[in-house]
């Protein structure tokens, strides 16, 4: 992509990059007061029946996911003008969807300054091997693999990990300001949902709030997923990736139903979103809108989607996703095989 080009979308995009304090009011009130009331109702629907519970349980999980997309441009700063605003708002949303905030405003943001390059992985993203590193790993390796992108394991097993131990504790190399955050989260989510428990019994708080959370959870792994897993994804070495082709070529756009794209806060414009992380959610759709270039991203829906499931591993050479079973003629000649 051209110097030109790049100059030209980021002029598209620049004035859609300001937060707009009467949006942004609306839409905590819109989300929080829902959230609250959803969880009451499913803890007093337990005296009426279990599963009508868990239904309330279900939609109470989607205004998680929308907090969540709150507590996501609070990391970025995009939520309000004032940074010190969107420190409080954003440690307040991390509790309630079990997130640091500075643990995962720094991770996120590495994410962003490395989304696609093949020489900067491992931090706040998916775990993808190219088809050489995938060959030359050691059986364990492969088998570690294929067990973390197995459906099963990323999306059920994922949302667990996430919530009860990757968040829950600070990298070694994580600054006092970061520690301390991750230690106030933890104590908050102690205290309050130790009242909880107090309150409603441990059996209610485990089936409505272990509900909310998990769904919350999955969710919030397949928007990642998705969004970042098609066919003709992009990845580059270092010496050759782009951070706007990066953005527009390897973020796609999720084209949700309006429903499911108000609850998930625009974020199905994951390319508007990775190429301007300031621009704040309720302006993405407006900023893709305004912009042509950007209308020619990737578009997925909700069938095509689940085509993402079968992409395994990176075809650097051919620039596309590929099966494990695609690639099993490769181990049988390395003398490594791996039955299916």
């Amino acid at each position: 992509m051209s110097k030109e080009k790049i100059a030209q979308l980021k002029k598209y995009v620049s004035p859609f990059e300001k937060a707009d304090e009467k949006a942004s009011i609306i839409q905590l009130v819109n989300t929080i007061i829902p959230l609250i009331v959803c969880w009451i109702l499913a803890y007093q629907a337990l005296s009426v029946s279990v599963i009508l519970s868990v239904v309330i349980s279900l939609f109470t999980a989607g205004f998680v996911v929308r907090t969540f997309i709150i507590f996501h441009d609070c990391t970025h700063g995009s939520f309000f003008k004032n940074k010190k605003v969107n420190a409080i708002v954003g440690t307040i949303t991390g509790v309630l969807t079990l997130f640091a905030f500075e643990k995962w405003k720094r991770e996120h943001a590495i994410h962003h300054a490395s989304s696609g390059n093949l020489d900067k992985r491992g931090v706040g993203d998916i775990w993808v091997m190219t088809i050489e590193e995938y060959i030359e790993a050691s059986t364990w390796e492969r088998l570690k693999y294929r067990l973390y992108r197995n459906p099963l394991v990323m999306f059920v097993l994922g949302p667990l990990f996430l919530v009860l131990i990757s968040s829950r504790f600070n990298r070694k190399d994580a600054r006092k300001k970061e520690r301390n955050n991750t230690y106030l989260t933890n104590l908050l989510l102690v205290v309050f949902y130790a009242l909880l428990i107090w309150l409603i019994g441990w059996e209610s708080f485990l089936i409505v709030q272990g509900t909310t959370m998990f769904v919350a959870g999955m969710l919030g792994i397949w928007l990642f997923y998705v969004q970042h897993t098609f066919e003709d994804s992009y990845f580059e070495d270092e010496t050759e990736w782009d951070y706007v082709k990066a953005a527009v070529e390897g973020s796609s756009y999720y084209k949700l139903p309006k429903v499911l794209q108000w609850v998930t806060g625009n974020i199905g414009f994951h390319h508007v979103h990775h190429l301007s992380p300031r621009v704040p959610n309720y302006h993405l759709e407006k900023a893709h809108q305004s912009t042509p270039p950007l209308q020619q991203a990737t578009t997925i829906t909700l069938r095509t989607s689940l085509k993402s499931l079968q992409y395994k591993v990176y075809d650097a050479k051919n620039r596309t996703f590929v099966t494990f079973g695609e690639i099993q003629h490769l181990l049988t000649k390395s003398n490594s095989p791996i039955k299916q």
